[in-house]
């Protein structure tokens, strides 16, 4: 759309980003305390304010909250001093940058995953925890539509308020619940974000180029 507004008129191919697909792990807590997992850089576009203040508001019993990623332009502080005067220092870990297998531990040990951002052009962490089977909160700022299509998470507008409702209602629903919705994300993702069919996506645009193949369906011609 950006493109066409720039008056740029040739075909477009548009493709997503693909994802790993680590093992699947059926979620089966150890303890009573449930996880909600955020990962990415600590910068304001993020949206983390917005959910400090929404996690003060609905206050769900039993779950604790992990953040992890790289601080940027120093906004780790601020997020830790709104954690702080929120009075929920006992309800936030902060655990900084993670590696790619640290990464996916805290998926596969998580029962929620939260973006708040309040813009993304995809959003692959999205992708990462509903391959894990984690349900997923995100905004109407992440091209994410699908979780509500494939009933793996909740897609919001921007705010404290509509994040508040969610949280409440994503950690009210019983575990089995979420696991479902945590099965729907891994097949959604298993079927359109998978490297197999991207790379045949690929595959099909550079043999139409060549002329050896039709349009794909991903080329947009206007």
């Amino acid at each position: 759309e950006n493109l066409r507004r720039l008056g740029l008129c040739q075909p477009i191919a548009v493709i997503p980003n693909g994802v790993n697909l680590p093992a699947f792990l059926e979620r089966q807590p150890l303890s009573k305390l449930r996880t909600a997992l955020f990962v990415g850089r600590i910068h304001p576009v993020k949206g983390l304010l917005n959910l400090v203040e929404a996690w003060r508001i609905a206050q769900p019993i039993g779950w604790k909250f992990i953040i992890a990623g790289p601080d940027e332009g120093g906004h780790r502080q601020t997020v830790l001093e709104a954690i702080h005067h929120a009075g929920l220092e006992n309800n936030f870990e902060l655990v900084g940058a993670v590696d790619s297998e640290d990464k996916i531990a805290l998926y596969q040990q998580a029962d929620l995953f939260v973006l708040p951002s309040f813009t993304e052009n995809f959003g692959v962490v999205v992708a990462e925890a509903l391959a894990c089977g984690v349900p997923v909160i995100t905004t109407r700022g992440t091209p994410w539509e699908g979780l509500l299509i494939h009933r793996c998470g909740w897609w919001i507008d921007l705010g404290v308020e509509p994040l508040v409702a969610a949280i409440r209602e994503a950690t009210t629903l019983s575990g089995e619940q979420r696991r479902d919705m945590g099965r729907r994300g891994r097949h959604y993702v298993e079927r359109e974000f998978g490297w197999p069919d991207i790379a045949q996506q690929m595959l099909s645009v550079y043999r139409w180029v060549l002329g050896q193949g039709n349009k794909p369906d991903c080329v947009m011609s206007d």
